[in-house]
């Protein structure tokens, strides 16, 4: 195992959890029967096995599900797993080159047995609004690698998207939003990241837990939320602005999951290539 990629793991969903992000559960506010406490449980217990040296992406995956099974009995971050697995096996290599190269690497040598492995994680977690599937569901067995398997379903999951786009709006949208802000701390960053997401596309986990209209009619006003916070002149009065939108959220219990997945996949990202950049240590 990979401490040093373990605690990045930690640090990174302690920020996220931490921020302030609207409809999603956070240090300022609980929802959707989910705790920060569940959330900070959940990191612990999956990091050592997100991080386990020379173990394949989908063993990590499930070994993480179960890791975070055995501290809470709810889902709090299957869509985080299946993110930052491929992530700390590129990290990982002992290849040089950009972090994304030796990602799109990981990627296309997934086989049947990560997406056999996965598809357990998968029913594990059970997460929300997951539905059945036409071709590759995970109810069945693996029949394909899990790229094949993830790129099937990209159209409705933003995060199985990314296992076709080769993270794609990870680095386009998250990583480079962080990298913008650098010198912030790293709170502000994750807001900032989450934000950048909720504003960019309707949020997957909404549209396959509440369907088209009601994602399309959070992104409007996601969009008008942050021109707001843009315009108001105090930090307290850009708080506030995100406040009454998570309040409102959480009131009619959308919760903008995918936007928080990738938000983590973003920061992990982000502190991995300056772990390697740095010759393994931690970025500051």
């Amino acid at each position: 195992m990979s401490t040093e990629a373990a605690e990045l793991f930690i640090e990174v969903c302690r920020a996220e959890v931490m921020a302030l992000k609207p409809g999603n559960v956070h240090v300022h506010a609980a929802g959707h029967g989910m705790t920060v406490e569940d959330f900070l449980r959940s990191a612990e217990a999956a990091a050592p096995e997100i991080a386990r040296r020379d173990a394949l992406v989908g063993e990590r995956i499930l070994r993480a599900v179960q890791a975070t099974r055995s501290v809470v009995d709810c889902n709090t971050n299957l869509g985080i797993l299946l993110l930052c697995a491929p992530l700390a096996c590129a990290a990982e290599m002992t290849v040089s080159g950009l972090l994304q190269d030796r990602l799109s690497a990981v990627l296309a040598a997934l086989t049947v047995e990560d997406a056999a492995a996965a598809f357990e994680a998968i029913l594990l977690a059970s997460p929300g609004g997951l539905g059945r599937a036409a071709e590759h569901d995970v109810v069945g067995p693996a029949t394909v690698d899990l790229r094949t398997a993830m790129a099937a379903a990209r159209s409705r999951d933003r995060i199985a998207a990314q296992y076709a786009d080769g993270y794609r709006d990870v680095f386009d949208i998250g990583v480079a939003c962080a990298r913008s802000m650098a010198g912030s701390d790293a709170i502000t960053v994750a807001e900032a990241v989450y934000l950048e997401f909720l504003t960019a596309f309707p949020d997957s986990h909404i549209l396959r837990k509440h369907g088209e209209e009601l994602a399309a009619a959070v992104l409007s006003e996601a969009r008008e939320v942050r021109r707001q916070v843009a315009a108001a002149s105090t930090a307290a009065g850009r708080r506030e602005h995100l406040f009454v939108f998570d309040a409102r959220l959480k009131w009619w219990g959308i919760n903008p999951g995918t936007s928080a997945d990738l938000t983590v996949a973003s920061l992990f990202a982000y502190r991995l290539e300056g772990w390697k950049a740095n010759g393994g240590g931690p970025q500051a």
